[in-house]
């Protein structure tokens, strides 16, 4: 997913810096406002960003030639909102690109974009509407998860279908391409991203739900159900 150094042609790697600098200082302010009033938070944030950081640096060829990955950012969003993901991402994306070779800096913006901002906007939509309709927790947790996953595959495509359109077809004709490569390897590495999120989320409410609680993430009520369910 993350695409290259170098990748992009200008004026699209500007633009994605553009529309992604205001979301990561909006995210800065949000974080440090959070851990300013509950400090208490701070290890179960470095748990996040070590969950993103694992996934999304477990590059995958594709049989298409191209690399797919799980992104991890479906916790942060759950837990912090999608602003505060957004920092983690870029935070995570930017040591990759200097350190792993893995997306670059110039893509920067553009990865930040798609895997820091579209993704767990998706997911956290999706978990907030999930809880909203009473579902079962741990299922929305895998939705939000693999939903999440998959929106950031598809922005990319849109990203890269926007810099090379197609000569005949245009941009349609080439989000198409695009997507289906990333849909070969992306839907399946997506569906077990969700459910090792889920698997995550049984052990945090097993043993850090106050904080989950203390967040609005979940409601005491569903913790005690939840507990009841699995003991």
């Amino acid at each position: 997913m993350h695409v290259m150094e170098g990748f992009l042609p200008t004026p699209w790697w500007q633009v994605w810096f553009a529309i992604s600098i205001p979301v990561i200082a909006f995210g800065i302010y949000k974080m440090n406002k959070l851990v300013n009033e509950k400090r208490e938070i701070l290890p179960l944030l470095a748990v996040a960003g070590a969950f993103i950081f694992v996934l999304s640096s477990l590059k995958l060829p594709s049989v298409t030639g191209s690399c797919s990955h799980p992104t991890g950012t479906g916790v942060a969003a759950i837990i912090f909102g999608p602003a505060i993901s957004a920092v983690l991402g870029v935070i995570v994306l930017l040591y990759q690109a200097l350190f792993l070779a893995h997306g670059g800096l110039t893509t920067l913006g553009a990865n930040v974009f798609s895997m820091g901002i579209v993704g767990p906007v998706v997911a956290y939509l999706v978990y907030k509407t999930g809880m909203k309709a009473n579902l079962n927790f741990y299922l929305v947790v895998f939705l939000a998860a693999t939903l999440g996953d998959w929106a950031t595959y598809v922005t990319t495509s849109v990203e890269l279908a926007l810099a090379f359109p197609d000569p005949t077809g245009g941009f349609v004709t080439s989000f198409g391409r695009f997507a289906t490569v990333f849909a070969l390897t992306q839907v399946p590495l997506a569906i077990m991203e969700g459910a090792v999120t889920a698997l995550l989320f049984k052990y945090v409410i097993n043993v850090k739900s106050d904080v989950l609680v203390e967040l609005k993430v979940v409601e005491e009520s569903v913790v005690r159900k939840l507990r009841g369910l699995s003991s």
